[in-house]
Order: C-alpha cells, then sequence, then structure tokens
C-alpha cells in the first residue's frame, strides 16, 4: 500500500514516512501540494495524508483539487487547526478523517490501516453467489475453487445479471451494454452467449438463468 505524504515540516514529513514505512507502508514525502501533483501523475498512491497549513495552496484546496480527479482515495488530515469550522471546511471539500497536531504516530498508523481496509472494501469487485466467486479485476469466475473458463464478454453478462438476480434484461440492453450501442450485430447473439453461459455453469446449482418470454433473461438465486 503506497502513502504520499504532504507536509512542509520536513522533519514532521520524515518522522511520519519513517513510522509508515516500519509498518510495512510505501510511504513517499513531499513539502507542498505542487510536489505532490507531480508525484500523483506519475505514480499511483492508496492513501493521502496532508497539512493544512502550507503555502501557496492550503489543504483544503488541494483536498478539493485532488477529489476532483479522484473520488474514493481516501485524504487524511493532520494539522494543527483544532476548530470545528476547520474540521468542517475539510469534509466538506472530501476528506475522510482529521487529526490534531501534535499525533501520536501509533493512532495515526492504525488510522490509517482503517481508512485503506474501509477503502479496499468499496474497490473490491468481488462478487459471490453461493459456491461461485466472481473477480471482476482478474475476469476469473470460480466455481467451488476451480476455475470456469469465461470470455471477457460472457463474464461480463453474468457478472451483471447476478449482480441484480430476478430482475430482467432485455437483448437489447444486454447488447447496447456488452456490443456497444450501434452495433449491427443481430440480438440473437445474445441468446447465443446465454447457451453458452448455461452451458459453462450448468453444474452450478447456487443460480439459473431464466428466459423472460418476449424480452429477454434474468438471473435467480437458487
Amino acid at each position: 500500500m503506497t502513502v504520499l505524504v504532504v507536509e512542509d515540516d520536513l522533519k514532521l514529513n520524515q518522522i511520519i514516512c519513517t513510522y509508515l514505512s516500519n509498518s510495512g507502508y510505501d510511504a513517499k514525502g513531499c513539502l507542498n501540494p505542487r510536489e505532490a501533483y507531480d508525484l500523483m501523475y506519475n505514480s499511483l498512491y492508496d492513501l493521502i495524508i496532508s497539512d493544512v497549513m502550507m503555502p501557496e495552496i492550503d489543504g483544503f484546496e488541494f483536498a478539493e483539487t485532488v477529489r476532483a480527479i479522484n473520488k474514493t482515495i481516501p485524504i487524511l488530515f493532520v494539522t494543527a487547526r483544532d476548530d470545528i469550522s476547520s474540521k468542517q471546511k475539510g469534509f466538506r471539500a472530501g476528506i475522510d478523517d482529521y487529526m490534531v497536531k501534535p499525533v501520536n504516530m501509533d493512532e495515526l498508523v492504525m488510522r490509517v490501516g482503517a481508512l485503506l481496509r474501509r477503502a479496499n472494501i468499496a474497490h473490491e469487485k468481488k462478487l459471490m453467489v453461493g459456491s461461485l466467486m466472481m473477480d471482476a479485476d482478474d475476469m476469473t469466475a470460480t466455481l467451488n475453487g476451480k476455475e470456469i473458463p469465461v470470455t471477457v464478454r460472457e463474464f461480463n453478462i453474468l457478472y451483471k445479471m447476478l449482480s441484480y438476480p430476478k430482475h430482467p434484461f432485455s437483448r437489447a440492453q444486454l447488447m447496447d451494454e456488452f456490443w456497444g450501442v450501434g452495433s449491427e450485430t443481430s440480438l440473437r447473439a445474445v441468446d447465443v452467449y446465454i447457451v453458452k453461459l448455461r452451458d459453462k455453469f450448468s453444474c452450478c446449482e447456487d443460480f439459473k438463468i431464466m428466459t423472460v418470454h418476449g424480452l429477454g433473461y434474468k438471473a435467480v438465486l437458487q
């Protein structure tokens, strides 16, 4: 997990980075938001720790800029400002947590861990249906621990349907989403993919792909 520390107090910056590194994180420090923007342009970070009172660009503006680009990255303010208006302004800017200096480094590490856990849960793209586990990051489907080979389109269709069990999807809806709006492919291609999915997952007793006559298909959990 990579953490970006934006703090203009060099000594404190180094202390925070050292504590995080000793706790198993890959911590990178910089002294102001301009440096942070350059680092973020070239690398991906999992969490940001930022001071508030910094020259040129303060923490509030920095948080707003980051949040406009990245809606989900956790942002933790570490600042000497203890007034409620500053906290309100920070949370309105999109931060996730707020600590007042002087900070206890052990508590800081614990809060970083909590924020990252919540972020990972939110970002985890896994779908469990009984003995079937679908991982949208790896595009894999495993049944009782054994991987079932699927194409990207097969995976996407099944993942979509299982995400909304009992919800009927028309052939046109599935075609528009997984072949593209304006595709010249026949709607019958959807039927072909449904047949393939039914065949590949015939041994899975946790769901069935049902035909909705005159419309399309839906997944029903057993």
